[in-house]
């Protein structure tokens, strides 16, 4: 199966008439396997309005979203909600964890909303990838907000999905476990992480040009529209783009 995600001439405006605001004009992107791209911005470019259309959570006004082969634009709310499970893990920055819950089930919820019997070798193995494994029996009030963030991490990874998109992943995290998180991430998409056999694609939003560094390639966005984009990003010349885009802005 081609894991491809293309975003075609897509566009969003919420509201209408006078108080009609534009947030996407007619973005075209393709986000291929094996990729991991953050998306950059000013304040107000469109960044979470692209993820949230991408991911299927928003309907775009207009174009269409194509993830796997299939059209989401095509899809009843059954349809895309059974599509989001199945093919899609999404990572909010604020970590969605059920208190009651322990790490290890928190990272099962996925499947067993999707009627599967969870495999213990698996929710370990997705904890163990985001450095939790002596944490499986933790509740989230045991645990720290960047341990929070990780087990999120694990229950996005642990139905295996064609993509992840994640939404400043890194913002309630400190600097060492940011990296050391990134480092997963990228070890995933790569392939390199013990143990793990990769997913397809990552699309990640970030303001952060250390954390974008991280990525294969970063998008820039400016005004609900696509203004540039940079291969194989280093901080510096991140950080140079965004100060080019904010002066401008």
């Amino acid at each position: 199966m081609d894991d491809t995600v293309r975003l075609e001439a897509l566009s969003k405006t919420y509201g209408s008439g006078d108080n009609a605001v534009t947030a996407l004009r007619g973005v075209t992107l393709e986000f291929a396997p094996g990729s991991f791209t953050a998306i950059m911005g000013p304040s107000g470019s469109g960044k979470s309005t692209l993820l949230q259309c991408a991911a299927g959570l928003d309907r775009p006004t207009g174009g269409r979203v194509v993830i796997a082969g299939t059209d989401l634009s095509g899809l009843d709310e059954t349809a895309l909600t059974l599509l989001r499970r199945d093919r899609i893990g999404f990572v909010f920055q604020s970590f969605n964890l059920l208190p009651s819950l322990t790490a290890a089930q928190n990272v099962s919820l996925p499947l067993r909303l999707a009627g599967v019997r969870p495999d213990p070798a698996a929710i370990a193995e997705a904890l163990r990838q985001v450095g939790l494994a002596d944490r499986a029996n933790h509740r989230p009030s045991e645990l720290s907000g960047g341990q929070q963030q990780r087990v999120a991490i694990a229950r996005a990874l642990v139905t295996k999905p064609a993509v992840l998109f994640a939404d400043e992943p890194t913002g309630a995290l400190d600097t060492m476990t940011s990296r050391g998180l990134l480092r997963t991430l990228r070890g995933l998409v790569d392939g390199t992480a013990v143990g793990a056999p990769g997913i397809a694609t990552i699309v990640m939003v970030t303001h952060d040009p250390v954390v974008a560094s991280y990525a294969h390639k970063v998008i820039f966005l400016a005004d609900g529209k696509v203004v540039g984009a940079l291969d194989d990003p280093t901080a510096d010349a991140v950080a140079a783009r965004m100060v080019h885009l904010e002066v401008a802005a």
